[in-house]
C-alpha cells in the first residue's frame, strides 16, 4: 500500500465522520464496554475548527481514505464540533504544547502506519510553528501507538458523559526536535 497524506478541506467532513464512527466502534472495543464505547462520541469526533485552521490532515490509499488526524494551536486537548469545554484560545509556542487532535484510524487499516504518518506530520508541522512539545489526550486504544512514537504519559484521567459514564483517557506529550 502507499499511502498519501494531504490537508483536509471541508468536502471530506462527510466521509471523516463515517471514518471517525467506525474507528470508535470498532477500536474501542477491546478496551470499553458496549455502553462506554457510545458514550464515547459525546466527547469524541471531528472538530472542523482543525479543517479551517489548515491543520488536520486526511491519509489516503488511492482513493480510499484509511485515516485521519491532526494539530492546533489552540487550547482545546480533544472533542468534536459539539463537545462541551472546547477552547479556541491560541496557545504561545513559547510555554504552551501544540496539540494533537482527533486521530482516527479505519480499522480496516489499523497497525498499517497510518497513525505513524500523520503523527510525524503533525509533529513537524509544529515544530515549524515555533512548538518544542506537544500534548495529547489518547484513548486507552491510541495509548499503545503514542507510546510507540515516544510520548510519555503524564495524567489518567477520566472525561465524564452526560450518561454518567467516564471515558478513560491518558495526557501524554513528547519533546519535539531533540
Amino acid at each position: 500500500m502507499t499511502f498519501t497524506l494531504r490537508l483536509a478541506e471541508p468536502s471530506d467532513t462527510a466521509e471523516l465522520k463515517a471514518l471517525m464512527e467506525r474507528a470508535i466502534r470498532k477500536l474501542l472495543e477491546p478496551f470499553l464496554p458496549p455502553e462506554a464505547v457510545e458514550a464515547s462520541f459525546e466527547i469524541m469526533g471531528l472538530d472542523t475548527q482543525l479543517i479551517a485552521d489548515g491543520t488536520y490532515f486526511v491519509v489516503e490509499d488511492g482513493t480510499t481514505v484509511t485515516g485521519c488526524g491532526g494539530w492546533s494551536g489552540r487550547a482545546t486537548l480533544f472533542g468534536g464540533d459539539h463537545s462541551s469545554g472546547r477552547d479556541a484560545k491560541w496557545l504561545n509556542p513559547a510555554k504552551d504544547a501544540a496539540r494533537i487532535r482527533a486521530m482516527y484510524t479505519d480499522p480496516a487499516h489499523a497497525r498499517r502506519g497510518v497513525g505513524r504518518k500523520v503523527l510525524d506530520a503533525c509533529e513537524a508541522a509544529a515544530l515549524a510553528k515555533g512548538f518544542s512539545r506537544v500534548q495529547l489526550a489518547a484513548t486507552l486504544s491510541g495509548e499503545p501507538l503514542y507510546r510507540a512514537c515516544g510520548y510519555i504519559a503524564v495524567e489518567r484521567f477520566i472525561a465524564p458523559t452526560s450518561a454518567g459514564i467516564d471515558i478513560p483517557l491518558v495526557r501524554m506529550e513528547k519533546a519535539l526536535g531533540a
